[in-house]
């Protein structure tokens, strides 16, 4: 693999209950996303999260393992729905990311179920993210479907 470097930036204006803050990436995927501190702990209203940002990596990244992982042992995916909810809660203290459960329900030819939960179970542990998120309780739903 090479490696890969990406890179995002925030614009935070006052404090932390009142202020306000936009994230850009430099893909410009992410273009003047808003976040604010009472939409993290609230309801979201149209803006974002840092949580919410790392459950779609998280989520993503997933999608890619685990497609890898179902390729390399001759069944490749035709369709992956995967979703990741990641918690803010408080630890010891202070605001952590203590959860991030990832469901997946995969229609792929040829596999049984077992194979099916054994491939995600390595894919949620073996995914960057979730390497990434060490310390933090990672869970895997996998569900295999005969249509998508």
């Amino acid at each position: 693999m090479t490696t890969a470097s990406r890179h995002a930036t925030t614009i935070w204006n006052g404090d932390l209950t009142h202020g306000t803050g936009t994230v850009n990436s430099a893909s410009e995927a992410l273009h003047d996303l808003p976040v604010t501190y009472k939409t993290r702990v609230g309801r979201p209203d149209g803006q974002t999260s840092p949580e919410e940002l790392v459950a779609a990596a998280h989520s993503s990244c997933f999608s890619m393992a685990l497609a890898n992982l179902l390729t390399e042992v001759g069944h490749s995916p035709a369709h992956l729905d995967v979703s990741a909810t990641v918690t803010l809660d408080d630890a010891s203290g202070a605001p952590t990311i203590t959860t991030s459960q990832l469901t997946v329900t995969g229609h792929v030819p040829g596999i049984d179920e077992a194979a099916f939960r054994d491939a995600a179970e390595r894919a949620g542990a073996a995914c960057p993210v979730s390497r990434a998120l060490a310390g933090v309780d990672i869970t895997v739903n996998a569900t295999l479907s005969q249509q998508h």
